[in-house]
């Protein structure tokens, strides 16, 4: 058992740390504020290979494991923690088309993505399908030379900017051998976009409903085979999920660092704060939280680079737990900050309303749970 990075791992978390703190943290509060999806820096992201991370080399990707995602991904969001979300979310559509798609599809669109010439957007939630997303409602029915997709999907990071939507739905049965996956265009007729969330983080990157109303998309845009997209789906979803705990991990790294600083320089009682071994007590539950949720996360990352069997277990478990736990680790660190945790001239408050979300998406966790004791009942 050896809990060291690779060299070229941490070459390669050396090179995120330098990006993050380089092109988005001077920038984080900002795009927080005027809501600016910043394209221009993902795009220098992925002059890194940061945008297809998991893609062939073939098609410009980097060809890398979950373990290196994880990494990565942790030194980005401690830059900023909405943007590297969103980065996760397009490697995970990027991976979905590179993984499933047939030659034809990988090579008209897996190199502009991995470039992010194009952007990607990955659509299973529906206004009244989220835990449940095996209900989902919207159709695709074949018609001739085509698809025909009629429904739509909610919460969509990218909706309206993006180029690329990869998109889940019901071509037969009820139930999840009833869904396939679609790759459909910007500009394509029929599909269309709600008005953009007005949302409580995560706002520097749109959000919004997309819709499908008689969309008619060539056949061959199909991922893989009929009956198989919701399998896709879950299949990317248990890197998702330890990608969003990864970008908790960070966030959380920041805020930590940030209380560690703040409370070695604030007096109260004529001594800094740091002082009080209450405060200590604190600081060291809060790094002994990240670091037991960092060990988490990188097991599970491990298992699916290494196929284990308790995969989707783990990644659960790490998703769980890192999601929970960075967000308790973000308010402590905002409360030893007091009233000036709440002032936005500190990052606290920014991070708390980033990571707030991350205990919803890529499955709540109280589905977290169903899936642990799923797995659990079946040994």
């Amino acid at each position: 058992m050896d809990f060291a990075l690779t060299d070229d791992q941490r070459a390669i978390q050396d090179a995120a740390r330098a990006f993050a703190e380089a092109e988005l943290a001077p920038h984080s509060a900002e795009w927080d504020e005027t809501k600016y999806f910043p394209v221009d820096v993902m795009r220098q992201a992925a002059e890194m290979g940061f945008c297809g991370i998991y893609a062939g080399e073939e098609h410009g990707g980097m060809a890398l494991g979950r373990v290196e995602a994880a990494v990565i991904f942790e030194e980005l969001s401690r830059g900023d923690v909405s943007t590297a979300a969103f980065i996760s979310i397009h490697n995970m559509a990027t991976w979905m088309i590179d993984s499933f798609g047939s030659d034809d599809l990988r090579g008209r669109y897996v190199p502009s993505l991995t470039t992010m010439e194009k952007i990607a957007s990955y659509c299973l939630t529906e206004p009244g399908s989220g835990s449940d997303a095996a209900a989902m409602r919207t159709t695709a029915t074949r018609d001739g030379d085509h698809w025909v997709l009629n429904g739509s999907k909610a919460f969509i990071s990218g909706a309206g900017t993006s180029d690329v939507y990869v998109v889940m739905a019901r071509t037969g049965e009820a139930g999840p051998k009833g869904i396939s996956a679609f790759v459909v265009d910007l500009g394509t007729p029929g599909l269309g976009f709600g008005a953009q969330e007005k949302k409580m983080g995560w706002n520097s990157q749109p959000t919004a409903i997309v819709s499908f109303d008689d969309c008619r998309i060539p056949a061959a845009n199909l991922l893989g085979k009929e009956g198989d997209g919701f399998r896709y789906a879950m299949m990317g979803l248990d890197g998702g999920r330890l990608n969003i705990a990864a970008c908790s991990l960070g966030g959380a790294r920041l805020a930590l660092e940030t209380a560690l600083e703040y409370v070695k320089t604030r007096k109260q009682f004529g001594k800094p704060i740091g002082d009080f071994q209450n405060t200590q007590f604190k600081l060291a539950d809060m790094a002994t939280q990240l670091d037991a949720c960092r060990l988490m996360v990188m097991r599970g990352a491990w298992a699916i680079d290494t196929g284990h069997p308790d995969k989707t277990k783990w990644c659960a478990m790490a998703k769980r737990m890192a999601t929970d736990v960075c967000f308790q680790i973000v308010d402590e660190a905002l409360q030893l900050h007091g009233g000036y945790g709440y002032l936005k001239d500190y990052p606290l408050e920014r991070i708390l309303r980033d990571l707030r979300v991350h205990r919803i998406l890529e499955g709540t966790n109280e589905i977290m749970r169903v899936i642990t004791a799923r797995e659990m009942m079946r040994q």
